[in-house]
């Protein structure tokens, strides 16, 4: 899988899901390879978009259609300043990835020196699942230089914070910390989401 996460500032958040929506109507179809998406605001106006395809390829072969160019321009003038992009081939999945179900997703960005130390946190799901029910799945997408974007998705914030009021076990909270050190979360308190 291969993820490209987009974020910017959006102050338009109307116009910005209705060109969203023109993409997924009159666009998606064209899109080989196109698995889905997470979209949603933060309180402070940060769009974050959260992008799945099958490979690198597949999504580059999809940014160089002339269609999609003309359509990103007009998606680039909902925002306020420039856009970023993320582009992460290493991608692990969490419960079998994101939920469509899901009543509120968080997206935690950061950075770290040992990948493969942030990944098998996300190896023991079933221990995960039982301590924090309300966590529907999620991915994690890595960047060539340890940053990392992980998205969470949960079956309400409500279940969510209650879930953050747990004490887990040692070895889990000795990881946390090293993942989540000067890592930022954004808060998705009403995602929607695409799939093909």
């Amino acid at each position: 899988m291969f993820i490209q996460i987009i974020q910017g500032t959006c102050r338009r958040p109307d116009d910005l899901h209705a060109t969203l929506e023109e993409w997924r109507r009159d666009l998606s179809a064209g899109a080989v390879g196109w698995l889905g998406g997470t979209y949603g605001f933060t309180d402070d106006d940060q769009f974050i978009g959260v992008v799945r395809f099958e490979s690198r390829d597949a999504a580059m072969a999809n940014s160089e259609r002339p269609e999609q160019g003309a359509w990103a321009a007009r998606l680039a003038g909902c925002f306020e300043g420039p856009l970023e992009f993320h582009d992460c081939e290493d991608v692990t999945l969490l419960l079998g990835g994101g939920s469509d179900d899901a009543g509120f997703v968080q997206v935690i960005r950061g950075r770290v020196d040992d990948p493969s130390r942030l990944k098998a946190m996300f190896a023991d799901t079933d221990a995960l699942h039982e301590m924090r029910p309300e966590i529907l799945g999620g991915t994690l997408a890595i960047e060539a230089d340890g940053t990392f974007t992980e998205t969470v998705a949960f079956t309400t914030e409500e279940a969510a914070r209650s879930g953050e009021q747990m004490e887990p076990p040692a070895d889990v909270q000795e990881a946390m910390a090293y993942a989540m050190k000067d890592a930022r979360f954004y808060d998705l308190h009403r995602p929607w989401f695409d799939t093909a």
